[in-house]
């Protein structure tokens, strides 16, 4: 799997189908085979960035 932003394989897994890039700092959440991505802000909270990301960029990449 790639990071759809950085295009990274430097991924870690945080969680069940939850990974983070540690590249670019962001959070992905695999639902339905396709990513959610998130920014998390220096509160600890998660802002969807998916709105910058087509649906064909988002499809799970393995």
């Amino acid at each position: 799997m790639r990071c759809p932003n950085c295009n990274g394989r430097d991924l870690g897994k945080i969680g069940m189908q939850q990974y983070y890039c540690w590249t670019c700092f962001i959070e992905l959440s695999v639902i339905n085979n396709e990513l959610a991505i998130h920014q998390v802000e220096v509160d600890g909270s998660l802002s969807s960035l998916n709105d910058l990301f087509s649906k064909d960029e988002r499809k799970l990449q393995w």
